[in-house]
């Protein structure tokens, strides 16, 4: 079997596009694997174009670490963002078609699994008014729903510093959460990277009380020691990982015994056995791995391979029951969370297909999401409604 091309599909939303990709083979298998870009779709596409041409086109799709590693080195630059990306949907779609034509789920390649669920946790669940009542409202219905777990940014606009004012407005956000939701339930906290080490401390210990379930991204991702400055000093779980986009580069990461979950993306890091491999790092340095999933369904189906296959998974992110729900559509055998789970799947592949024509429905858009700007986290980006 040879990789005969591949088709690019960008389903628009006015905050993210993701970006689905075909691999054709000769055989009339064709695999599809999704990544999200912010503000990158269009360069993204670009590079797909030339890595089709360099490295793609006749190549065995059964031969994924191969393929892989051409794609990584073959053109002599340092991957960053926009190539791991490139290559982990090219990796996905390779991943499915390998398990299409040997007639089982990818999980069952990976090694099988070690569980028949994966916890979800649900973000987007906030796009409303910035107000206690507003949040509990909108908490309350994510338990309504089934799932078990939420995560929130409750620190408005907030960089480096969160003044007095800011910060009890932050815990009244909190307080209501955990209210709406119980005590059983987990509670994520998300800091998007904006503080300062001080300021991570300090509000990590405002807000111990509401037994947040981990401190998401505390500090900028640049600096490793300022990350360890906070893990001395909270003992509230921390887990990072979603802007790295090379498992070498979370070397130093577990070294440094810094956090306690990582969050890599699958469609950043080059893809499903990628991700794996950092698992299997993780476990032995004793992390877990709760991957960073802000794509639609196709990323989802590829993330839970990793978690149906990893003992250490902990949980996996989910937006499509919220922010632009009706994306769904475009993709036949989406992953469903049902009583706050995904559940084991023997369909062969991935378990999804893309639909095409639903796809075009929603064209490429100039999607941008500013977490400096005001009302960020409505989704709705000024000029939109």
């Amino acid at each position: 079997m040879r990789i005969t091309g591949i088709s690019t599909h960008v389903v628009g939303t006015p905050w993210r596009n993701l970006t689905y990709v075909q691999v054709h083979t000769d055989e009339g298998i064709t695999g599809v694997g999704e990544t999200r870009m912010l503000g990158h779709t269009d360069a993204l596409i670009g590079y797909l174009r030339e890595a089709e041409a360099n490295h793609v086109l006749g190549s065995d799709p059964f031969a994924v670490e191969d393929l892989v590693r051409r794609m990584k080195y073959g053109d002599y630059g340092r991957a960053g963002e926009i190539v791991m990306s490139g290559i982990a949907v090219v990796e996905m779609a390779c991943w499915d078609i390998k398990g299409k034509a040997l007639g089982v789920p990818v999980w069952q390649l990976l090694g099988g699994r070690v569980t028949d669920k994966v916890k979800a946790y649900a973000n987007g669940w906030y796009t409303t008014e910035r107000t206690p009542e507003a949040y509990h409202k909108a908490a309350q219905g994510v338990m309504e729903r089934g799932y078990r777990a939420l995560k929130i940014d409750p620190f408005g606009t907030g960089h480096f510093e969160l003044d007095h004012e800011q910060t009890l407005y932050a815990v009244s956000l909190i307080e209501a959460v955990r209210d709406a939701i119980g005590p059983d339930a987990e509670l994520m906290l998300e800091m998007h990277g904006r503080f300062s080490p001080a300021t991570a401390v300090r509000l990590a210990k405002e807000l111990a009380p509401f037994q947040p379930a981990w401190l998401e991204e505390p500090v900028p991702p640049e600096n490793l020691k300022a990350l360890e400055k906070v893990a001395a000093k909270v003992d509230t779980p921390l887990a990072t990982g979603e802007r790295i986009h090379d498992r070498i580069e979370f070397r130093e990461l577990f070294d440094s015994q810094a956090v306690d979950i990582i969050q890599p993306d699958v469609g950043h890091i080059g893809g499903i056995w990628e991700t794996r491999k950092l698992a299997a790092t993780a476990e032995t340095h004793y992390m877990l791995l709760a991957p960073h999933n802000v794509g639609g369904p196709v990323l989802t189906a590829a993330s839970l391979q990793v978690g149906f296959t990893s003992p250490n998974f902990k949980i996996l992110e989910h937006f499509n029951d919220f922010a632009d729900a009706e994306i769904k559509k475009v993709v036949k055998g989406a992953p469903q969370v049902v009583d706050g789970y995904f559940h084991l799947s023997d369909a062969p592949g991935l378990g999804v297909e893309l639909d095409v024509d639903a796809a075009a429905e929603f064209p490429q858009q100039q999607a941008r999401f500013d977490l400096w700007a005001e009302g960020w986290e409505q989704r709705k980006p000024k000029g939109t409604k």
